[in-house]
């Protein structure tokens, strides 16, 4: 049984992120799991580090990006809507080209916050991060 309140077309979604960091980037949203959200991230000169390696903030970028995504799709959002609290990362495999893929799933869905896990993995799939970030749902009006 699938956890999200809604489910939008993952066009959609890309949409709404096409003119913020993410899009700046190329990460994309490529799928809706019945607990899982999938996206993706180039390694290219816009996330690279001089070292010629994915940057470690990209990975938290790709990161924070489907945590937070699919925390407000599990949520009323004319009701809710979530931020993020803390955000961790462990970096463990370099990856200097190609494509990495992250998949996002919940650890904790609560009333008032969520915890997500977030696995990045290599073009060969092997991981090379592994986040969590803790999300804060807060009602419209702030109280």
């Amino acid at each position: 049984m699938a956890i999200w309140h809604t489910i939008p077309s993952l066009e959609d979604i890309n949409r709404n992120s096409a003119g913020c960091m993410p899009g700046h980037i190329g990460l994309q949203i490529t799928g809706i799991g019945d607990d899982s959200l999938t996206g993706t991230l180039p390694v290219d000169r816009r996330t690279r580090q001089p070292f010629g390696i994915l940057h470690g903030g990209a990975s938290v970028v790709l990161a924070e990006t489907l945590g937070s995504i699919a925390a407000n799709l599990v949520v009323d959002t004319e009701k809710f809507y979530c931020v993020g609290q803390e955000i961790n990362a462990n970096h463990l495999r370099p990856v200097a080209e190609g494509e990495v893929t992250g998949v996002a799933k919940p650890v904790h869905i609560g009333r008032s916050s969520q915890v997500w896990e977030i696995r990045i993995s290599d073009p060969s799939g092997k991981l090379s991060c592994i986040s969590r970030i803790t999300m804060a749902v807060v009602p419209h009006g702030g109280q």
